[in-house]
C-alpha cells in the first residue's frame, strides 16, 4: 500500500487517499462484516448461543439522536457507515499507525484481534450507552458472541487488507 509523502514518520505510515484505499476498505469491510454476520446471526444461534442484531443497536442509536429509526436505517449504518467505512478507516488511519508507531512492527494477528476487542468495548460498551441502553447490555449472552463477532471482524478486514496487498505486490 502506498503512503502519504511528507517527512514524519507517524504520517509516513498513514496508507494513501485514494480510489484504491476506498476499494480495500470496501473489499475487506465486506468480507469482514459478512464473516461478523454470519457468526453472530447464523452459527452463534445455530450452536445454542444468542443472535446478533447489530442493526437493532444501530436503530437504537439512531433514534436516541432523533434521526430516522426504521429497519432500512439500522441496516444501512450497520452494514455501510460502519462495516465498510467506519471500522476500516480506524484500522487503517488510527489503530494500525499507533500499533505500528508504539509497538512497531508485528505479524497482523495480534494486533488484529485487539483492534476487534477495542471495537467491542467501542460498540457494546459505548455505543450502547449513548443509544440508552444498558452498559454492556447488562453482560447478557449477546455481549460475549458480540465479542467473538468483533474479533473476527478485526481478524478478517486486515486477512484480507494483507491478502489483496499481497497479490497487488506480486
Amino acid at each position: 500500500m502506498t503512503s502519504i509523502a511528507s517527512n514524519s514518520r507517524a504520517s509516513a505510515s498513514l496508507p494513501a487517499i485514494s480510489f484504491n484505499t476506498l476499494g480495500l476498505m470496501f473489499i475487506s469491510g465486506f468480507f469482514a462484516t459478512i464473516a461478523f454476520d454470519s457468526w453472530g446471526q447464523v452459527v452463534s444461534p445455530g450452536i445454542g448461543f444468542a443472535n446478533l442484531s447489530p442493526h437493532g443497536l444501530a436503530q437504537s442509536l439512531l433514534g436516541s439522536l432523533g434521526l430516522p429509526n426504521n429497519a432500512f436505517a439500522g441496516y444501512f449504518v450497520h452494514f455501510y457507515v460502519v462495516g465498510l467505512i467506519g471500522y476500516p478507516i480506524g484500522w487503517l488511519y488510527i489503530f494500525a499507525p499507533l500499533w505500528r508507531r508504539i509497538i512497531g512492527n508485528t505479524y497482523w494477528l495480534l494486533p488484529s484481534a485487539i483492534y476487534g476487542f477495542g471495537l467491542w468495548v467501542f460498540a457494546i460498551g459505548g455505543i450502547t450507552s449513548v443509544a440508552g441502553l444498558p452498559f454492556f447490555l447488562n453482560f447478557s449472552g449477546i455481549v460475549w458472541v458480540a465479542l467473538v463477532g468483533h474479533v473476527l471482524y478485526g481478524i478478517v478486514l486486515v486477512a484480507m487488507l494483507k491478502l489483496i496487498e499481497s497479490r497487488n505486490a506480486a
